[in-house]
């Protein structure tokens, strides 16, 4: 396949047709996911229904968490294909595509053709980069861009005076801009360290010139500060604030209750991007055969890895996709052994086809069992296996399954491991069989037990959000954090416009400021609060977790509607 594709045109078209047919396919056919994914896609929402395509809103108010980039891109999606979750997904899709063309050509420039093809395919074929590209969040594009600067970077400090300065320093500059327009100041400060690392690991001997530092920070500064110099000259200077407060807030404490041990992040890449992440254990031996610029290449990327690893594992909140940045260094790292490993050049070590084996056998078994639910659902139930009592009644759900989903665990099981006995035996051209699996499993997986999973956690109430919206109801969450409500429900501005909702939302921000709580970002209290003891003119629906306590106590002028999977549904009529 390799020699077939040797010509530039012929691998981009191949590219281009492979991953649209991996990432595009299916992105519709499961519900947004609380709350990352639903929060943007709100914001997206929120920019259509109002036509303000200048500023990020949620609950129609300011949301200065996020710059606007994404959600802009979002916006351009639903404005093309109406809102869903085809195109609140589409825009990462996109990003698939574009992520495997510049994964091809960096990995053409760095090394060969034949390094960039692969390089491509490792990573469509790894777990976690594969499904983020079926997602709706915010870090694909960040990653592309933060992953496009160190590229120039590393392009530029190869050879700083040569024939490529200019270049290489605006547009390093540039993708450093728009990763700060996406994600925020998060940009900076991860290749500002990742910098840092390099020169530190290169004892200093590649100090880049006064005129390219001037060109990339000119290059950085108009593109990453537009908005923000906008919206500053708007009269929204405290947008800056707002963003430096909550990167702190993200460092130092556990943010949205999602906390976890230091080597949380080290456990999601080893066995969310396996079979790569071994591989990357290897790349770190040194080989004699590297080019100068091989090992500048990979001196750049280790640094890049480890700066993301080490920070997000400090980092209070933990969350699968703050690592995702490593995928890059990581699928990189992976191919650089892969290609040593059928070179010769690097061994097949006993200690990492244990590690293969088990991961392979933990992993199989993990797959089948999630297959073989509907069997085990009973045993588990009538054994008390599950603490939790709301994870007990999501486990209720009634969900159809064929009975077959467990062969997608055990044709993994059986075909990584059959490969891995061919890898033991000298022919290490079956390494390409361990991805091929891999990427069947992850697109089977996708299609057939995704679908069921979002059917036991969130459908019961994605499903009472769609009827509230259909009929045009208020819908909040109440004791929990939800913006399904929002979108789902499709929450229109009519209160928030309401003559009445200013003076009621200065009552009950001092409220929220009395009690330590921050007014901006509790806009879903004001909005139940309303709803509840404000005048109505049509029906506000609630839901709560049925671990909720005296809901009738609490909450006397609300009716129970009905209970299903663990949420409990309620409803204010309107006065007569």
């Amino acid at each position: 396949m390799f020699k077939l594709l040797n010509n530039d045109i012929k691998a981009y078209a191949f590219i281009v047709l492979v991953a649209s047919l991996l990432f595009i396919p299916f992105i519709g056919n499961v519900p947004l996911f609380d709350w990352d994914e639903i929060n943007f896609a709100e914001c997206a929402r929120e920019m259509v229904v109002s036509h303000n395509y200048s500023d990020v809103q949620l609950y129609f108010q300011p949301f200065w968490e996020k710059p606007p980039l994404f959600i802009w891109l979002q916006a351009l999606s639903m404005n093309v294909f109406g809102v869903s979750e085809c195109s609140a997904r589409f825009p990462n899709a996109l990003c698939g595509v574009i992520t495997l063309l510049v994964l091809y050509r960096c990995g053409k420039t760095l090394n060969d053709n034949k390094f960039g093809l692969i390089w491509a395919f490792v990573y469509a074929s790894t777990l976690l980069p594969h499904l983020f590209f079926k997602s709706g969040i915010i870090d694909p594009w960040f990653n592309l861009f933060i992953f496009s600067s160190v590229y120039f970077l590393i392009q530029h400090t190869n050879n700083p005076v040569g024939k490529f300065g200019f270049k290489t320093s605006l547009l390093a500059g540039f993708f450093l801009g728009l990763a700060l327009l996406t994600k925020g100041p998060a940009a900076l400060i991860l290749v500002g360290l990742t910098v840092v690392v390099f020169f530190v690991l290169s004892r200093f001997k590649k100090i880049s010139s006064p005129k390219f530092i001037i060109l990339f920070f000119i290059s950085f500064l108009l593109t990453g500060l537009s908005w923000f110099a906008i919206e500053v000259f708007k009269g929204n200077s405290h947008v800056i604030k707002e963003f430096i407060d909550y990167q702190i807030r993200l460092f130092n404490t556990e943010d949205s209750d999602h906390g976890g041990p230091f080597m949380y992040h080290f456990v999601v890449l080893l066995i969310g991007c396996f079979p790569s992440s071994l591989f990357l254990i290897l790349a770190h031996k040194k080989s004699n055969y590297d080019t100068p610029f091989q090992k500048h290449t990979k001196r750049w990327l280790l640094a890049l890895f480890w700066v993301v690893l080490i920070l997000f594992s400090i980092v209070q909140t933990k969350i699968v996709h703050y690592s995702s940045l490593c995928y890059f260094p990581l699928t990189y790292l992976a191919t650089y052994a892969i290609q040593k490993l059928i070179a010769k050049e690097f061994q097949w070590k006993k200690w990492l086809h244990l590690s293969f084996v088990t991961i392979t056998i933990l992993m199989g078994i993990a797959f089948i069992l999630f297959g073989c639910i509907h069997f085990l659902k009973s045993y588990i139930l009538d054994h008390h296996l599950i603490g939790d009592e709301f994870a007990v009644e999501n486990f209720k759900a009634d969900v159809y399954w064929s009975g077959f989903e467990w062969l997608i665990g055990a044709v993994f099981l059986i075909a990584t491991l059959f490969f891995l006995h061919q890898i033991k035996k000298g022919k290490h051209h079956f390494i390409y069989g361990l991805f091929f699996t891999s990427l069947l499993t992850i697109y089977s997986l996708i299609m057939f037990v995704v679908p069921k999973i979002e059917q036991y956690s969130q459908h019961a109430a994605i499903e009472f959000y769609k009827m509230c919206g259909q009929h045009q109801y208020g819908i909040e969450a109440l004791n929990f954090k939800s913006y399904g409500t929002l979108f789902y429900g499709q929450i229109s501005n009519e209160v928030f416009t309401s003559p009445d909702f200013p003076e009621f939302k200065r009552q009950k921000q001092k409220e929220l400021v009395d009690n330590n709580m921050n007014p901006e970002t509790n806009s879903g209290y004001i909005l139940k609060s309303w709803l509840i003891w404000k005048k109505i003119h049509q029906p506000a629906c609630f839901v709560a977790k049925c671990t909720e306590k005296d809901l009738n106590k609490n909450y006397p002028m609300l009716k129970e509607l009905y209970r299903k999977n663990g949420y409990v549904f309620l409803v204010r009529f309107p006065e007569k």
